[in-house]
């Protein structure tokens, strides 16, 4: 699936002419393990910032996108695995915004099976899949094989995996601007750790950031690092106060529980609202643990940042 990536010549693409929309709203909801203990619960649906760039994918995508429209650049080359939503947004925003787009996928023994419904979605909107095996997709900084993509696909621009990068978390330091005052603790799932960065950056004094990482090394030693980095980079040190508990995962990426799931379909029942499994179902699954141990403190007000839709 290689070959020259050439892009017709027109106006520089601009993300907001897809009307995102913004503020997200926040919705207050009754939930018996939170009210019992006195404590508010409030989602904020980033899920309805854009039907096709949903949640943290819009805030970390769209100064990537008008960074690459200001530079010239119209081919965008990122990474992921075979079930990532960052692919999926990043292809969208393409087809959307007349970029090409390049996606690097993990794992070359998926290059002759049949393309799942996440990379189809993402071949059906034009992208144009390149399988690694894992050892080089670790590798992927490596100036060899940057020069080798650049032979197989000509000039591009590189978003990093999960799109987490300076200008990601500079995007997302927006939600915590929006969350300011409205919740003692805001808690988001994480992957990259980009959302996190940016969040914590946002809020106000006196709010806290917590994140729950969905992946299986995504603890606090591993990811937390990460996020200090990307602080570093987007503001130029540490910026508002953050905690990472890596309790669950729930076995890894994209890896469910009997448990997990019980929970959220508990949830969707109690509700009337779509949980989606990757991301945000393990976000209110540590919340209602946490709640049940005591962490927030009873007249405290959580807000859970809704990433995306099943």
């Amino acid at each position: 699936m290689g070959g020259v990536t050439r892009t017709a010549p027109g106006p520089p693409p601009d993300p907001h002419t897809l009307r995102p929309r913004l503020p997200s709203p926040l919705q207050e909801i009754e939930d018996e393990p939170f009210a019992r203990l006195g404590i508010r619960l409030v989602l904020k649906r980033d899920d309805l910032i854009h039907p096709d760039l949903p949640g943290n994918k819009w805030r970390k995508l769209a100064p990537n996108l008008r960074a690459a429209a200001a530079a010239g650049d119209r081919a965008l080359l990122t990474f992921g695995g075979a079930y990532s939503n960052h692919l999926r947004a990043t292809a969208a925003a393409g087809r959307l915004l007349g970029f090409a787009t390049i996606g690097v996928v993990r794992g070359d023994e998926l290059a002759g099976a049949p393309l799942n419904p996440s990379l189809a979605r993402c071949a059906a909107d034009g992208m144009r899949l390149h399988f690694l095996d894992r050892a080089r997709y670790r590798r992927t900084g490596d100036p060899d094989i940057r020069a080798a993509l650049h032979d197989l696909f000509g000039a591009f621009r590189v978003i990093p995996e999960g799109g987490s990068n300076a200008l990601a978390a500079q995007g997302c330091a927006e939600l915590g601007r929006e969350l300011r005052g409205a919740a003692d603790t805001v808690a988001v799932a994480c992957g990259t750790g980009g959302t996190l960065a940016g969040l914590a950056a946002g809020l106000g004094p006196g709010q806290r950031a917590l994140g729950v990482p969905v992946l299986k090394g995504g603890d606090p030693h591993f990811l937390g690092g990460t996020v200090e980095e990307l602080q570093r980079a987007a503001f130029g040190g540490p910026r508002g106060d953050w905690t990472l508990d890596g309790r669950f995962h729930c076995g890894g990426y994209a890896r469910r529980t009997p448990e997990l799931d019980a929970f959220a379909d508990a949830f969707e029942d109690r509700h009337q609202l779509p949980v989606e499994r990757i991301y945000v179902a393990k976000l209110l699954y540590g919340l209602t643990t946490l709640a049940g141990e005591g962490v927030f403190a009873p007249g405290s007000t959580v807000a859970a940042v809704i990433t995306g839709t099943p």
